[in-house]
This record gives C-alpha cells, sequence and structure tokens, in this order.
C-alpha cells in the first residue's frame, strides 16, 4: 500500500469527529491542522500525541509517544502505522430538542392540570478534545452532531421535564403567561444541563427554549382561561358586585324557564332571587352611603334547598317555602335540606313545616 504524503481534513460543519482513512504514514509525512481542529495520533486504542491548528513535517521528535511506543526506526523516509483522528471544534449552533410527548404539570396559580410541549435548539462545541476522544468516540469512524444529540436525547430530555417543572412551581409562573418569561427559562435550563455535556468535553454554546404550549382545545386549558377570566372579573368589581350580577343571571334564566308548565314554580324561583338580591343590594348601598354608621348585620335566617322534579333547587327561606306549600307547589313528601342535616329528609319531618300538613310532630330520638 502506498504512503502517505499528506494527511488532512476538510472542515465539515456537522462532523466532530473524522477519521483519516489511512494509517500507512512515514517520517516526512506532511500533517495538516486547519483552524478549529485539533489531531490525535492514535495506536493500539491510546491517544497519543496532539497536534493543534498548524502545519507539520512529521519526525520523530514532534511524535515523541508514538515514537516511543512503536520505536520508528532512523531514516529519512521510515514508514510506520498510526491512525490519525481529527476534532472539529467549531461551535455548531442549530441542534434542535423537543419534548416527545407532554409534560403533564399543574398550574401554580390557579392549581388547573394541563399537558404542556416545549421546543428549542442549542449549540455544542468540543471544549475538551482529548476527553471528548476518550469518553464518546471509541470505535467508531466519525462523530455527527446528530449522533451527539441522539446520545443525549434521553438524558436530557429527562432532565429538562423535571427542571421546567421546578422552575415553574418555584417561580409560580401560570402557563398563561409562560412564553414572557422564555429567556430566564432558558438560562436556567443551560445552568442545569451543562454539567452533563462537559464531563464528556463538550460545550453548550447557547440553550433556547423557543416555546412552551399547550393545545388550545386541550379541555384543561380551556378550564384555565375561564379561571383566569373570573378571578380577573373578581379583582375588577369585587366579590360582592360579582355575587349580585350572579343572582340577576338566575332571575334571567327563571325567566327564560316562564310558559313550560311551571310558571307558578318559577315565580317562586324568582320571589326567592329576588328577596337575596334585594338583601344584597340594601347591604352595598349601605356600606357606600355611610359604613361608619352602619349596624350589625341582622342574623341570617336559616336557608333550605328543595328536590324540584328530580332537581336541586334553592335557596329558599322560611317565607317562601311556607307560600310553595299553601299554593301546593310542593307536598310533604317533597325532600328538603338546611345545614346541620346530614342528608336530605321528606319536609313534613321539619319542626318548622310539620303544622302546615296536619302531621304530628316526629317523636324525639332517644
Amino acid at each position: 500500500m502506498a504512503l502517505i504524503d499528506v494527511v488532512k481534513c476538510e472542515v465539515n460543519d456537522k462532523e466532530l469527529v473524522y477519521k483519516f482513512p489511512s494509517d500507512d504514514l512515514r517520517i516526512g509525512t506532511q500533517l495538516v491542522v486547519y483552524s478549529g481542529q485539533t489531531a490525535f495520533f492514535v495506536k493500539g486504542g491510546k491517544i497519543l500525541d496532539q497536534f493543534e491548528s498548524g502545519t507539520y513535517t512529521l519526525k520523530s521528535e514532534n511524535i515523541p509517544l508514538l515514537n516511543k511506543l512503536i520505536n520508528i526506526p532512523f531514516g529519512n523516509n521510515s514508514p510506520f502505522k498510526a491512525e490519525v483522528w481529527f476534532i472539529n471544534q467549531l461551535a455548531i449552533l442549530d441542534s434542535k430538542w423537543g419534548t416527545a410527548t407532554p409534560i403533564q404539570l399543574e398550574d401554580p396559580k390557579y392549581d388547573i392540570i394541563v399537558p404542556i410541549r416545549a421546543y428549542g435548539q442549542y449549540g455544542l462545541k468540543v471544549k475538551d478534545p482529548r476527553l471528548f476522544l476518550e469518553t464518546l468516540v471509541g470505535n467508531m469512524t466519525s462523530f455527527s452532531t446528530e449522533k451527539v444529540s441522539s446520545y443525549f436525547k434521553g438524558k436530557v430530555m429527562s432532565q429538562l421535564t423535571d427542571c421546567i417543572s421546578c422552575k415553574i412551581v418555584q417561580d409560580k409562573i401560570s402557563i398563561l403567561t409562560i412564553n414572557s418569561h422564555l429567556i430566564d427559562i432558558s438560562q436556567y435550563l443551560r445552568q442545569a444541563i451543562c454539567a452533563d455535556f462537559e464531563k464528556y468535553g463538550l460545550g453548550l454554546e447557547d440553550f433556547t427554549v423557543m416555546s412552551i404550549n399547550v393545545p388550545e382545545d386541550d379541555p384543561s386549558f380551556t378550564k384555565l382561561k375561564e379561571a383566569k377570566d373570573l378571578a380577573a372579573r373578581l379583582k375588577i368589581t369585587g366579590k360582592d358586585v360579582y355575587q349580585v350580577e350572579r343572582s340577576f343571571d338566575i332571575l334571567d334564566k327563571a325567566a327564560s324557564n316562564e310558559g313550560n308548565g311551571n310558571n307558578m314554580l318559577n315565580m317562586g324561583v324568582g320571589l326567592g332571587a329576588g328577596l337575596n338580591i334585594g338583601s344584597q343590594v340594601g347591604t352595598l348601598s349601605g356600606q357606600m352611603i355611610n359604613t361608619s354608621l352602619t349596624p350589625p348585620p341582622l342574623p341570617q335566617s336559616t336557608i333550605f334547598y328543595l328536590v324540584i322534579n328530580g332537581q336541586q333547587q334553592g335557596p329558599y327561606d322560611i317565607n317562601t317555602i311556607t307560600t310553595y306549600i299553601t299554593n301546593q307547589q310542593i307536598n310533604a313528601d317533597t325532600l328538603v335540606w338546611k345545614q346541620g342535616m346530614s342528608s336530605w329528609a321528606k319536609i313534613s319531618t321539619l319542626l318548622e313545616f310539620v303544622h302546615l300538613f296536619n302531621c304530628p310532630p316526629p317523636l324525639p330520638i332517644v
């Protein structure tokens, strides 16, 4: 086999390692190491002499480790066998990453679990070429950026999942506003995973989170947006005004149900809701006029709930329910519940209403 006169590797921005195809060298062979490369002589699996960028004429003096190992014969053209490996130390900045499956995260602000996906890109650079050659390459003939990404994918992505979760919980970042924190999250993740690359002689030149998102049609994301809207309304209007608005909504629904054969019942529901609204509006008005002269609130009357047509109705006060009984809108078997009761019971068994059904009061429990 012909002896090689020139050993070199043309720069390839997609290959981190290149092994020269022939090991038939001689004293006097020219070694060309381009800028951004480091070359190593390897013999029997041992990494020996190292060359930085430049042009070298091989002689026994500049390959002392190799010469010691194989004892090159004296002579201008003495042949010898050795592998030459080139390590590319140029930064490669377009490596992509992304979550293979959604990460289930609980929004720390609204306590709703949503599935998120994240993706971005990172840059690689060989910082310690000897360590990189020893730990990763082994006996491969090439080592592309795709192979590096594939090697680290499982380990890095599992760590990224934990890191993203920790960062969101630690800083109480809502999923709805997370994309405004991408720079901070990117820096946090880079610091968290760079040690895994450094122990293989690699450095992270950059690590960017380009997007963290939830599918717009996901039910949990819809709930999350509804929770945010409700929180915003309560913050703007206040809890008391919001409750009054909800009471008017109840009246509107009751009015829309008229004509279905239960007009008298709807009127009763509206009456009860109207009484509640009057009470709430009166309280708010009193607070607005002169809070310093407002007397303490009257004791609240007992609130009852009924089962009518298989559905829970209420809340009602005692006067409203008395009207229902008098107008025969409900009967002795209608189920009723109030605070303090362990379960629903027939209305005719409650002391407050037993006299309206001509029934004897229930015997005391002994």
